[in-house]
């Protein structure tokens, strides 16, 4: 499963965010992976797209981070996938 997490950074700081990356890694569990990510210009909301075998396994990942970021996440789809869903083709 595919989700777009919307991540906002403690106070709109990111640099406890960077600082334990940087120290630690992306601490996510076996089953969890990074897809790709974005950041605001101002630095304080990071968009990020994570694959996980199960919403379980990416709450162990926010877990990890959850003291210095607040999470929004959404189970999403590829446009290829909501094409063929709309279109009755699944």
């Amino acid at each position: 499963m595919l989700y777009l997490v919307i991540e906002r950074f403690r106070n709109g700081n990111p640099r406890p965010v960077y600082d334990r990356f940087d120290a630690h890694g992306r601490m996510a569990p076996e089953g969890v992976q990074y897809v790709n990510s974005w950041v605001t210009e101002d630095l304080t909301t990071c968009f990020q797209v994570m694959e996980a075998g199960s919403r379980a396994l990416l709450d162990e990942w926010i877990a990890n981070w959850s003291d210095i970021v607040d999470f929004e996440v959404h189970e999403v789809i590829t446009s290829g996938e909501a094409r063929a869903k709309a279109l009755g083709q699944d």
